[in-house]
């Protein structure tokens, strides 16, 4: 059986770095930074200070009926009810994205289209929830507290909300959980039992959600906005978190060019492996990195020598990045042009939500003819010696893409994009 093309159709953001298409594009091409002081990590116990913030939303009650988002979108009192903050961003970026893809509410709403979700649910909800419960008993906690939490919020509220009637699941493998997503969501279309699936990546990125990171000493402890995040940087001293919701349409190529659909980019394909090392940390050689890229390329029917662009995962760890980096050499060492970056040092970590962004930015940048720069290196990591880290924005019209992913336990995707014309 022939394989289905799969092209990416509608793109929708809410994100640190825009609300919107035009304005992370404006981002990305300028090196925009979307990292801030965050005010509630003002206490002198909290050793991190900086966030990836989405402006023009205000989701620090924990009754959604308090919130304030932008005027442009209309949500309905039983829909908003249910969601968790990234629940919101996610609601708005669907908005984005099914009118950027130009769909209509039967396109949406019938059995050939399908919606597959990531997130880690909502820390912040989940355990102001569960303090109402110990507080006020049983009988009167909220009832909507379950699928306003848990993990699969995003799949429970949306998939209802837009009325999807395709095949529809939540993915959670911490920050390649989105990535994972898009992943299963192309082999859908490619394999003919979708025409178009949703993709939708999620975070709050709050202080509950991100804290906890701060324990495992994985955050960085930069106060300045403009350092903290520094992906390659040999004084890089962790990752910076952020939180928001980005929405891909894919779409089996036929159906996209029978309704005259705008395309951004075609999918060629996937990979994952595992890297079968430790809990947390990567295997120093990256090796679930390297077997993901190439059973990518393999998939895709491409080389190593044929990809323009790297999106690397590169979260501005020290240990992180430098495995990253040894696996990149081992699979795409011979490509002179390839040229790599990490959008991560403008916009901070979005955890499972950082997949299916980086996969749109790629997108973006095939279709517009750029090529990110990775901002706020100041000394480059001797461990990128011999690789092309583009510290600049290029306009040079790059024709293929890969975006690497990983998370806990050493799960690794790589996805393969190519310029359509």
């Amino acid at each position: 059986m022939e394989k289905n093309s799969v092209v990416i159709t509608g793109l929708g953001f809410v994100t640190s770095i825009g609300n919107d298409i035009n304005s992370v594009f404006d981002s990305l091409v300028e090196l925009r930074n979307g990292i801030e002081i965050y005010d509630q990590f003002a206490d002198d116990k909290i050793p991190v200070k900086c966030v990836g913030t989405i402006k023009h939303f205000d989701t620090r009650s924990f009754d959604p009926e308090d919130w304030t988002y932008p005027p442009e979108y209309r949500i309905r009192r039983d829909i908003l009810r249910s969601l968790p903050p990234h629940g919101l961003y996610a609601y708005c970026a669907m908005k984005q994205a099914i009118d950027d893809a130009r769909l209509s509410e039967s396109d949406v709403s019938n059995v050939s289209t399908g919606m597959y979700t990531a997130s880690a649910g909502s820390t912040g909800m989940l355990y102001h929830n569960m303090q109402q419960l110990d507080k006020r008993g049983v009988m009167r906690s909220n009832p909507l507290g379950i699928v306003a939490s848990i993990v699969g919020t995003l799949s429970f509220n949306l998939v209802s909300a837009f009325k999807i009637k395709g095949a529809s699941c939540g993915f959670a493998s911490a920050c390649a959980s989105s990535s994972h997503a898009m992943g299963f969501a192309y082999d859908e279309i490619a394999w003919g039992r979708q025409d178009r699936m949703f993709v939708v990546g999620g975070e709050d990125g709050d202080s509950r959600t991100l804290l906890p990171f701060a324990g495992m000493r994985a955050l960085s402890t930069n106060p300045d906005p403009e350092t903290a995040s520094r992906p390659f940087d040999k004084n890089r001293d962790g990752f910076v978190g952020c939180g928001g919701a980005v929405v891909a349409v894919l779409e089996n190529e036929a159906v996209a060019r029978e309704r005259g659909a705008k395309i951004y980019a075609r999918m060629r394909g996937w990979g994952q492996a595992s890297d079968g090392y430790n809990v947390a940390i990567p295997h120093p050689e990256g090796v679930g990195v390297v077997n993901a890229s190439l059973t990518a390329l393999k998939n895709s029917g491409i080389t190593a020598c044929d990809i323009d662009y790297l999106n690397a995962h590169a979260t501005s760890t020290p240990i992180g990045d430098a495995a990253e980096l040894k696996a990149i050499k081992a699979v795409f060492g011979s490509n002179k042009n390839l040229k790599i970056s990490s959008t991560k040092a403008i916009t901070g970590h979005g955890l499972s939500l950082t997949g299916v962004m980086e996969a749109a930015f790629c997108a973006l940048a095939l279709d517009r003819g750029f090529t990110p720069g990775s901002a706020h290196i100041e000394n480059l990591d001797d461990v990128a010696e011999g690789l092309n880290i583009v510290r600049n924005t290029e306009f040079d019209s790059p024709k293929t893409a890969v975006s690497l992913s990983s998370g806990f336990g050493g799960a690794n995707t790589a996805v393969v994009l190519e310029k359509c014309e």
